[in-house]
């Protein structure tokens, strides 16, 4: 599953269609190994990016853009077993066109080597319009479009299965789709009417999705996936390398203090006994640390809850190892809100670099961040960075920094962002009327 481009429009702080696009610019980057190793190359699509950096001031509209993914997969994930998921649609309210107006949803991907495009706007109470185009030597062929509740235009060969959907509803105009706040993709998922659909449908699914260092379950979720020994080990080996102290770590399900007293050779402390007794049947996360002798020599590991007594960053490691293997592994896109809170710059540099590697053929990263340390010409291409900046109006945009004028590879991205020369940036005012403000006054 690759992605080449999402547009969303009308939707929180994007009033107009935006584009986040993944296609590799035809340009020469400071650093020939960054235009070789940065891009995924291919016979049959576009040459596309391995990873996309957003930047912008606090309240820019990041955010927004992981949410308008996020939106667009869980509509077509639950648009048929949950009616109320259209209801999540917030359009743009600082403008009184806008607010009557649909918001618009679009993706064109790649999944087993062929391109498509597939869309939709949608209200709060109603698919207003749905398209699925296939891609094919630069020429685009409909495989369905939709208007409110009617197909009107079938391939009827290509795409057969929505084809024979709509001979079991029958011909009637308000018969063509199952439901109009329900997308007709995903009506042919649940109803069992093809294999393409179904491919695209997995596909979208497949994208893994973090909105920030908020995101619930997510700890829970890394949890369970040490159950695959393949992730536990990749998740072990990504903490040792990020030099936070671990020894190794596992998973036990605790019945009881003697149970674990048993299992872990009773290296256990009063805090994680006390967590047991509190939590006896549940699965516990359990992190082994060296101890040293008054000569610096080790002899032996002592336990703890992992869960309770490491640090948020080191939880945030743990929790994102598993999705990072999944993505490098399986070539799922992977998209990060936040992707720097509680992380050293070292690590989130070394973790962008595991993307922007020869090793990685088929995974993509998107983040958002405010770490300039990332914006170097030795890591990433000029069309790896996007902004976003909200216009005077209270619209955000997004836009890339290969499309400004008079900027080169060679250029120190990261001072001339500080600098204010691509703009993104907060315009702050005078902090030290804050100092007076706190005065006393006599």
């Amino acid at each position: 599953m690759l992605i080449e481009n999402f547009s969303f429009g009308n939707f929180r702080s994007f009033k107009d269609i935006q584009s986040l696009n993944m296609s590799a610019a035809d340009i020469t980057s400071a650093n020939e190994d960054i235009d070789k190793n940065n891009v995924i190359h291919s016979d049959n699509f576009d040459s596309l990016l391995k990873s996309k950096a957003i930047y912008g001031a606090n309240a820019s509209g990041k955010s927004n853009i992981v949410k308008a993914f996020y939106l667009f997969i869980g509509i077509i994930k639950n648009s048929v077993k949950d009616d109320r998921i259209l209801s999540l649609v917030e359009n743009f309210k600082l403008s009184t066109y806008s607010k009557n107006e649909p918001t618009f949803f679009q993706l064109i991907f790649t999944i087993n080597q062929k391109n498509y495009r597939y869309g939709f706007e949608i209200t709060q109470q109603k698919v207003a319009n749905e398209w699925l185009f296939i891609i094919e030597k630069g020429e685009e062929t409909p495989l369905f479009i939709r208007e409110e509740k009617k197909i009107t235009t079938i391939d009827k060969l290509r795409f057969e299965e929505g084809n024979k959907l709509l001979n079991v509803l029958g011909e009637g105009e308000e018969n063509q789709v199952y439901r109009n706040n329900t997308l007709f993709l995903s009506t042919l998922v649940a109803l069992g009417f093809g294999q393409l659909s179904k491919l695209i449908v997995k596909g979208i699914e497949s994208i893994i999705i973090i909105e920030g260092i908020t995101e619930e379950n997510i700890f829970n979720r890394a949890k369970e996936s040490l159950k695959d020994k393949e992730i536990k080990e990749y998740t072990t080996e990504m903490l040792k390398y990020a030099d936070v102290g671990l020894q190794d770590f596992s998973l036990m399900k605790i019945k009881s203090r003697e149970q674990f007293s048993v299992l872990s050779n009773e290296n256990i402390n009063s805090e994680l006994l006390s967590f047991i007794e509190q939590n006896a049947g549940q699965d516990l996360v359990i992190s082994s640390r060296n101890v040293y002798n008054q000569d610096n020599g080790i002899v032996g590991t002592v336990n703890f809850n992992f869960e309770n007594s490491e640090s948020e960053g080191t939880k945030k490691i743990f929790e994102l190892s598993p999705l990072i293997y999944l993505s490098l592994k399986k070539g799922i896109p992977l998209i990060i809100d936040e992707f720097d809170a509680r992380f050293h710059p070292l690590l989130t540099k070394k973790i962008v670099e595991l993307f922007n590697s020869a090793e990685n053929t088929t995974a993509q990263l998107i983040f958002i961040t405010h770490d300039t340390n990332l914006l170097s010409n030795q890591l990433l291409r000029t069309d790896q960075i996007d902004f976003v900046e909200k216009d005077k109006f209270g619209a955000s945009h997004l836009y890339t920094l290969v499309e400004l004028e008079g900027i080169t590879s060679s250029d120190s991205f990261e001072s001339d962002y500080i600098r204010g020369k691509y703009g993104a940036i907060p315009f702050l005012g005078d902090f030290n009327k804050l100092i007076y403000s706190t005065k006393k006054t006599k």
